[in-house]
């Protein structure tokens, strides 16, 4: 398991745990999850770091008249640093995860951990891998076929990695139960010819292909995409989530809330 904070520079880490602990006084997060190039494994020198967040809103604050408002996402630059902060409440994600939303199969399932509660977030990951189906299929390919649709308009080399990155997890997650986020160990699931465009990546957020590299290109990642469909059939994860781990996703985000009253 990589250390999450060995993929930022020293500069990127000290703004980071500043940011983080500014953003944990204003609420309780489950976990600081650091999503984008950095956890997929291709960050460039422009990269910004993408903190995608589970907070527990306290109790009391849910059962009365006024509307829970979730946390504005923000995008701030500090001292050069570009930081892409977002949080959802842990009940939305709990519904997300049984529909099979990899954002939030992700936060909580992820490597990359710089914050939050790490001993709520291990109760956490053992309600949510029973949780994983077949379900996770629609969101995979439907993230990579709308990150297609970019790659058609303007072909970069970042953006086919997003294609392949969101299918390969996909498929690796159908072929062997596992959520697997870092491209470096998608590569079985991936073309031989990925190291290209990682190599053009880590040179800078838009550089672009040119019009037959990209037409080559193009016919990979649609093959990609659909091996989602083809690893449905077989896969080792069942349909649905089975009725008894709902349950207990159910009762454990009871337990949370009667010890976060307020």
């Amino acid at each position: 398991m990589r250390d999450p904070w060995s993929v930022l520079t020293e500069h990127q880490q000290t703004v980071a745990k500043a940011f983080i602990a500014a953003r944990e006084a204003e609420r309780k997060h489950l976990v600081v999850y650091l999503s984008g190039a950095h956890a997929y494994g291709f960050p460039s020198p422009d990269s910004d770091l993408d903190l995608k967040c589970v907070h527990i809103a306290p109790t009391a604050s849910l059962v009365g008249l006024d509307v829970v408002e979730e946390p504005s996402d923000r995008i701030e630059i500090v001292d050069g640093v570009e930081l892409d902060y977002g949080s959802n409440e842990l009940a939305p994600v709990l519904r997300g995860a049984i529909k099979g939303n990899g954002n939030y199969l992700e936060r909580i399932l992820g490597e990359l951990v710089l914050g939050g509660n790490p001993a709520l977030l291990a109760e956490a990951r053992e309600v949510v891998r029973p949780l994983l189906s077949r379900r996770c299929a629609r969101h995979y390919a439907g993230f990579a076929t709308s990150q297609l649709k970019l790659f058609d308009e303007k072909p970069t080399a970042k953006r086919a990695l997003y294609v392949l990155r969101t299918a390969g997890t996909g498929i690796h997650l159908l072929a062997r139960g596992e959520l697997v986020i870092d491209l470096e160990r998608l590569r079985d699931h991936l073309p031989d010819e990925v190291d290209e465009l990682l190599t053009i990546k880590r040179t800078g957020e838009r550089s672009e292909l040119e019009q037959t590299h990209a037409a080559a290109w193009r016919g990979r990642l649609a093959e990609v995409i659909e091996a989602i469909d083809r690893h449905w059939r077989t896969a080792v994860i069942p349909p649905e989530p089975p009725t008894t781990k709902i349950a207990a996703a159910d009762e454990w985000l009871r337990r949370v809330r009667k010890a976060h009253w307020d």
